[in-house]
Formats: C-alpha cells, sequence, structure tokens
C-alpha cells in the first residue's frame, strides 16, 4: 500500500469521520431531536424482529465493551492473554458472541428483504448500515478465526494505533503492513462512524443504558372514557 492511499485511509478518514460523527449528531439533535427515532417497525412484523434484534443488540453491545475495555486496559488484557487457557476462553467467547451478533444480523436483514410492508419503510440507508456491519462482523471472525495473533494484533497494533490519533500524532504506518482483512477491519469502522449521524442507529447516543431493558413497544388505544364499552 502507497504511503498516500495509506495516509487517506488511516489518517484523513478517521479525523473526518470523528469529527462528522460529531458535529452531524449535533446539528442533527438541536435542528431535528425528533427524528432521533429507532422508527420500529415492530408493528409491521414481530417474529423476525425477536429474533434478529436480541442477538444482534447484545453481540454487538458486548463485543463493543470487548473493544473499549481493550482499548483503554491494554496491559490487564495481555496479562490475561499470557496463559494459554485464559487465551483461548477469550478467544471462543469473543468468537462465540460475534457469531451471535452475525445471526441477528442476518435475520434482520432477511426480514427486511422478505417483507414487503418492511420494504416499504427502509431506506437505502439502512441496507448501508446493514452491509457495513457485515463487514464488520465477518472481517473480525475471520480476523479472529484465520489470524492466529488477532489477539496479539489488538492490543499490539490497534490500541497504539488509535490512541495515536487521539493525541494527534498519527501513526498508520501501524496498520499498512498488515493483511487486508485487517485494514478492512478498520476502515469499516471509520466508514460506519462517519454515516453513523444520518442513520436511525443515532437513537443509541440517547439513553444507551436504558435501551437494552427498556419494554418492548407498547400501543396503546387513544379512546375516550366515553365511548369505552
Amino acid at each position: 500500500m502507497s504511503e498516500t492511499v495509506s495516509m487517506l485511509l488511516f489518517v484523513a478518514l478517521p479525523y473526518a469521520a470523528i469529527a462528522l460523527a460529531i458535529v452531524a449528531t449535533i446539528i442533527r439533535w438541536r435542528i431535528a431531536p425528533f427524528t432521533i427515532s429507532s422508527l420500529s417497525s415492530q408493528l409491521l412484523e414481530s417474529k423476525k424482529l425477536f429474533w434478529g434484534s436480541i442477538p444482534f443488540h447484545w453481540g454487538i453491545i458486548l463485543i463493543l465493551t470487548g473493544h473499549l475495555f481493550v482499548l483503554f486496559l491494554p496491559s490487564t488484557v495481555d496479562w490475561w492473554n499470557g496463559v494459554p487457557i485464559r487465551l483461548y476462553a477469550l478467544e471462543i467467547t469473543g468468537v462465540a458472541l460475534a457469531v451471535w451478533a452475525l445471526f441477528g444480523l442476518v435475520m434482520l436483514t432477511y426480514r427486511r428483504l422478505s417483507s414487503a410492508k418492511i420494504r416499504v419503510v427502509t431506506k437505502p440507508m439502512d441496507y448501508v448500515v446493514l452491509a457495513l456491519l457485515f463487514i464488520q462482523i465477518v472481517s473480525g471472525l475471520w480476523v479472529a478465526i484465520g489470524l492466529r495473533f488477532g489477539a496479539a494484533w489488538a492490543t499490539g497494533v490497534v490500541v497504539p494505533y488509535i490512541w495515536s490519533l487521539l493525541v494527534f500524532q498519527p501513526e498508520p504506518g501501524l496498520i499498512s503492513p498488515f493483511p487486508l482483512v485487517l485494514q478492512i477491519h478498520v476502515v469499516a469502522f471509520w466508514a460506519f462512524l462517519a454515516i453513523f449521524p444520518f442513520t436511525r442507529l443515532v437513537h443509541l447516543i440517547t439513553f444507551p443504558g436504558l435501551y437494552t431493558t427498556r419494554p418492548w413497544q407498547k400501543v396503546v388505544a387513544n379512546v375516550p372514557n366515553s365511548e369505552v364499552r
């Protein structure tokens, strides 16, 4: 990979994505707050939604939590991985969660493609989101299963790379020498971050802690008491 391409993908794109995610989300929140919604289609179809939404959301949330743990406590992760049985346990858990999330994503995609009612309310951006999420999960699984240095790569390469961006001393050379699947995993994340403010997923920034425990959508008939029999 040329130095120019490396700078574009691993420096310019991340900074543009971060800036766009912050600025566009704030603008949307201030100008059009009522658009920050998941726009639930549960009323149109609920069975496939249940089997897709639960595995996907919980799988992704737990995987992201693990990524954040690696980012802020890399030495602890290295210590944990120093014992083979613990390393295997961590990798098996990560793969299981990714497969769980992938199952949910496939169900959600199938739901949108197979239901005429859902297709009517589906926007092009929904398909873009599904495609990027699919790339993210599959490439992550590929790294975990196909590349045996996957766990060490996270703490030894990704963490220093992310922090180099955060302290404004970017080091794209940390990523560019690695296999294409690793680069795709990183680029897909920045691409997803860039489009995040323009998707229905932006509702996750409101009350992310309550989102996973809130009850499912309830429909209440707005009928005056005098008309109720």
